[in-house]
């Protein structure tokens, strides 16, 4: 028969080798492990220690038992199928068995489970090597609503119907936190490389390869809460640093100190807002160097200085990258520092050199990379740095090809980036700073707490690819990574002379002043080539064409300048929602049903959205729009940014929507709406 196993906080059940474990981890919540091997594995990947609860009890009853932790119960029945329910007894979530047999009991044809199927919830089929390919399935309930799940190029917010890829590409991130609208959350505990299908017939997780079974669930009455449990979890986002708030001005690339310093003095000529400039990639004489190229850039320690006393930050791109010429490869590759390939040619990664990347997951390697950036940048007095390729961006996505320190990537590959995130996070804490953010392109659960800022990669500068990113960056929040912004335009295929890229970045910065981070990036055409295509047989890069604010023309500049002033009075805002967000986890850029959960509107209105607690926002997301439908939620008055109009809520609006400005709307007598006082008098008088 199969047996229970009650602890005064533990609930396990065994059957032929089989072993559940079920455990308070923290308010509200469970950890469900389960493994056929001897012992449990001790990794606790994205969770935190669990702190002791006080609220668990755990009882068996004639065929089943239970374990209860506040808001939250898990019931194991004699077949081994779990359920989930909330305080009131409301069914969260349920395994899907489909079998004929109860463990060790026989047939049992009451069971409204029993089939020939022989599908089994919780599957580890053993692949050669001793290692497993685990599927877990649950019950679907088809009108569930499912946010999350991170940053995935598709038009969805609700993924319920999707199938979502566990692997991290760029511009995607997998951080497999999911909400659900029935009211829990769950964290799929697991770095390896797999999928994740909310179909409606079951939904499947798969990982392809791995030891065990290990997932998180936590169950609350409204979103916000849910949100604080993961948080409370996995950790929270530090505080950002005020600067962050203001505007990062960026180019792929600027090739020369001089050449980044008259763009910044030339923002400051215009009394333009600007708080941080980027030196993109190949500053560097070679990938894996981690150093400027005194040929360019011949006083770094001049330019960090005189940025500084113009109230700017110099933020600098790192690479993993590291080319075999190079003498960090040499000492990196005896060191095992290095990711290594399964077979073939240890080769990761072939943009301008053969390179190969360095294995975020090993200590020593972290410890290596972050002493070349202390020494050769950090000490100069740049204090933030931009973590390219983060997930790493192989060549070819072969993720049986290669293998971490921690194990093999189809094992451990998701983490990752969030190694990257630690090796910098951890070695700037030592070096004695106090405030950390460091812009990262991907993302896992947990990486919050390393003071990862993740932007959306290098997507395409279309209206499709715009609105992908506003269902991205929901998604992301929901997911428990607050710090998130996009290329502000798209990376690839912009025509700085193009009337229609020129509406886009217009419409793009609008929604970029009322994003976590405005940013202003992408490979702008027409691109310019190297004057050398080689040197020392160094491959060397190509150069996008102007990005600045002024690089449009006067009409579009004005617009952009009035969304930087506008930025800039929005500033004390900002920092409030990113202190609710290092406080409880909260998302700075949220869906509608974070503030509302009690409106209907706000589960299925997915092209508007809360930007913190007060501003509602309406993007436009369509070429040629020039008005739009926003709805206001009902509980409170909101007043028309653009008109200083008062409107009530619960209704629809018809909203103008000239290439001037995107509809928002200030909640009535929130503290923005005096800081924000300028613009409302300014627009009543227009009006």
């Amino acid at each position: 028969m199969s047996e229970f196993i009650l602890t005064s906080d533990k609930l396990v059940w065994t059957y032929d080798g089989h072993k559940l474990q079920i455990e308070p981890w923290g308010e509200n919540s469970l950890r469900v492990r389960a493994t056929v091997a001897p012992e449990l594995n001790g990794n606790d990947w994205a969770l935190l220690p669990a702190k002791p609860s006080t609220k668990v009890k755990v009882s068996e009853f004639e065929d089943s038992a239970r374990i209860v932790n506040g808001n939250i119960s898990a019931v194991v029945n004699g077949r081994g199928q779990l359920s989930f329910y909330n305080q009131n007894g409301k069914l969260l979530l349920e395994e899907y068995w489909r079998t004929r047999f109860v463990a060790g009991q026989g047939e049992d044809t009451s069971s409204k489970y029993f089939s020939p199927l022989t599908h089994e919830a919780r599957e580890l089929k053993p692949i050669q090597g001793g290692k497993f390919e685990l599927r877990a399935r649950f019950e679907s309930q088809p009108d569930e609503r499912i946010y999350g799940l991170g940053q995935y190029q598709q038009p969805f917010l609700n993924v319920k119907g999707c199938t979502m890829e566990l692997a991290q590409r760029n511009s995607q991130a997998s951080v497999p936190f999911m909400m659900s609208s029935l009211g829990y959350g769950m964290l799929w505990n697991n770095p390896a490389i797999g999928e994740v299908s909310f179909a409606n017939n079951v939904t499947t997780w798969m990982a392809r390869v791995t030891e065990q079974l290990d997932y998180w669930i936590t169950a609350a009455d409204t979103p916000a809460e849910i949100s604080q449990q993961y948080a409370a979890a996995t950790g929270a986002a530090p505080m950002l640093p005020d600067y962050a708030a203001g505007f990062w001005q960026c180019k792929l690339r600027y090739r020369t100190q001089d050449e980044l310093m008259e763009v910044a003095r030339e923002y400051k000529r215009r009394s333009l807002p600007i708080s941080v400039i980027v030196a993109d990639f190949f500053h560097w004489p070679n990938q894996g160097d981690w150093c400027f190229d005194t040929r360019e850039w011949p006083d770094p320690k001049a330019m960090i200085d005189e940025l500084k006393e113009m109230g700017i930050e110099l933020m600098v791109s790192i690479w993993p990258t590291v080319d075999n010429r190079t003498e960090n490869y040499k000492i990196m590759k005896e060191k095992g520092y290095l990711v290594k390939a399964e077979r073939g040619v240890p080769v990761t990664m072939t943009f301008l050199g053969n390179t190969t990347f360095f294995d975020a997951t090993h200590p020593g390697a972290r410890k290596y990379v972050w002493e070349q950036a202390k020494k050769n940048y950090h000490d100069l007095g740049i204090k933030i740095f931009w973590l390219d390729e983060a997930e790493p961006e192989y060549s070819v996505y072969d993720f049986e090809n290669y293998r971490y320190h921690l194990g093999p990537v189809l094992e451990v590959g998701n983490i990752y980036p969030r190694g990257y995130a630690q090796a910098f996070y951890e070695g700037m804490e030592e070096a004695g700073q106090t405030e950390i953010v460091n812009l990262l392109r991907c993302a896992w659960a947990g990486s919050q707490r390393y003071g990862a800022l993740v932007w959306s990669g290098d997507i395409n500068s279309t209206f499709g690819a715009l609105r992908n990113q506003l269902m991205a960056g929901l998604n992301m929040g929901i997911a428990g990574i607050p710090w998130w912004t996009t290329d502000i335009g798209g990376f690839d295929g912009g025509d700085i002379n193009d009337p229609a890229f020129q509406e886009l970045l217009i419409r793009w910065f609008q929604w970029g002043v009322f994003c976590p981070v405005t940013r202003l990036h992408g490979f702008r055409q027409p691109m310019e080539e190297p004057a050398e295509t080689y040197r020392d047989g160094i491959a060397q890069c190509m150069t996008g064409a102007a990005n600045e604010i002024w690089s449009y023309g006067e009409d579009n500049y004005a617009i952009m300048k009035s969304c930087l002033e506008l930025r800039e009075r929005l500033r004390p805002y900002v920092m409030r929602v990113m202190k609710a967000a290092h406080d409880t986890g909260a998302p700075v850029m949220r869906p509608l049903f974070f503030d509302f959960p009690d409106q209907a509107e706000a589960w299925q209105i997915e092209d508007q959205y809360m930007f913190g607690p007060d501003i509602l926002v309406a993007p436009v997301l369509e070429a040629g729009q020039r008005s739009r439908k926003v709805w206001l939620p009902e509980g409170c008055a909101w007043i028309d940014l653009n008109t200083g109009a008062r409107q009530n809520g619960g209704q629809w609006c018809d909203c103008d929507a000239p290439l001037e400005a995107i509809p928002v709307f200030i909640r009535e007598a929130a503290a923005v709406q005096a800081e924000l006082s300028i613009a409302l008098e300014h627009h009543h008088h227009h009006h």
